[in-house]
């Protein structure tokens, strides 16, 4: 019986070093309202994310939402059923229709073939997903969205460290949204992080962090409490310094899966093999075609928790078969994201894994 493998875990740097990190908050007592820990990682992503201004939430689904109402949008958002459950709940959440575009089948992303015959009149935004760190093709849908008058926020949860051609996934769109959740290549324990080009934007985006206040005598819209606090601020310094570490070795495990898998008949790992994309190695999603590989992911999830490793179908079920959209949406009529959903299983990838880990999942999963 082998060690117990779960499908994700949390970097973590070493403990002296965020001990280090935190001391001058015992002298300083400021633990959260935008501290020095707060205002040091907003500076230092700003240049690690793409050079756009920045701002911290509490968590990546605060900072979607709150963007989209910074941006004073109306009336409906296309974007992808092909996605955790956050980025629908934070358009519905945000006042604005989701509708749901198809995505292309070789990587999950944003077919941008579909997305113009879904414009309408009352079409004001896209929100487009770098689902898994592949990157959606930018250049296709800026294009159109210019040609519509449409804004362009992306859904970047998994794409930090993620650029194509040198240019990075926070610098793309008109806001980037990221997650800095613990299971995330680069996390804050809690966080979440919103690249913007437009400083009117921005400004909104600090107050409506805030509970809309000005100042201490004014208070100019409603608004949540979504700031970032300083130990949270200060995991993503130290981890920020590891990145390179950090990406380099979930690329070993990532390299190990990929020899071992691809090329196998049903198969299908869903990532991007693009030369001018810098990978970030955040998710290994694998689809298992039941016809030609002989079973179902359901089954290879199976074999591998009765051998106690992890395993998540991720994303599943479409945002548009969820008890809370299903009767507004029709499934059916996203069909490729739909065939993804029912095929999709993520495999354990995180920094500890290894060859040798990966090694000993490939093994089960082709012992069928």
């Amino acid at each position: 019986m082998g060690k117990q493998i779960n499908v994700t875990r949390s970097s973590m740097p070493p403990f002296e070093e965020y001990v280090e990190e935190i001391r001058s908050l015992w002298d300083s007592r400021w633990l959260t309202n935008m501290g020095e820990k707060h205002n040091q990682l907003e500076q230092k992503l700003q240049e690690v994310l793409g050079g756009k201004r920045v701002s911290l939430f509490t968590n990546g689904h605060m900072a979607l939402e709150l963007v989209l109402q910074a941006m004073g949008l109306e009336g409906e958002v296309i974007t992808t059923p092909f996605t955790f459950v956050s980025t629908t709940h934070a358009i519905v959440r945000a006042g604005l229709t989701p509708v749901f575009c198809d995505v292309k089948e070789s990587d999950g992303t944003l077919d941008p073939d579909k997305l113009e015959a879904l414009i309408t009149p009352r079409t004001c935004a896209i929100v487009p997903v770098h689902v898994y760190g592949n990157l959606c093709d930018d250049e296709a849908i800026s294009a159109i969205a210019k040609k519509h008058g449409l804004k362009v926020i992306y859904d970047a949860a998994h794409a930090f460290g993620a650029s194509r051609n040198g240019v990075a996934a926070g610098a793309l769109g008109d806001a980037a949204m990221f997650s800095f959740h613990a299971t995330k290549v680069f996390h804050t324990i809690e966080g979440g992080g919103i690249c913007c080009a437009d400083p009117a934007v921005h400004r909104t985006l600090d107050r409506l962090r805030d509970f809309g206040i000005l100042d201490a005598e004014h208070v100019s819209m409603p608004a949540p409490n979504a700031k970032m606090n300083e130990f949270c601020a200060a995991m993503g310094l130290c981890n920020l310094r590891r990145m390179d570490e950090v990406i380099a070795a979930r690329k070993e495990a990532a390299v190990r899966y990929m020899e071992r898998l691809e090329g196998v008949p049903g198969v299908h790992i869903l990532l991007q093999k693009d030369e001018a994309l810098i990978p970030n190695y955040a998710y290994l999603p694998v689809t298992f075609d039941p016809e030609t590989f002989g079973e179902g992911r359901n089954d290879v999830m199976s074999r591998l928790a009765a051998e106690h490793i992890g395993s998540r179908k991720y994303f599943y079920p479409l945002m548009s078969d969820l008890t809370c959209y299903r009767e507004q949406y029709d499934s059916a009529a996203t069909p490729v994201a739909k065939k993804l959903a029912s095929q999709v299983l993520t495999l354990p990838l995180f920094e500890e894994l290894g060859a040798e880990g990966a090694d000993r999942i490939c093994d089960i999963v082709l012992r069928h």
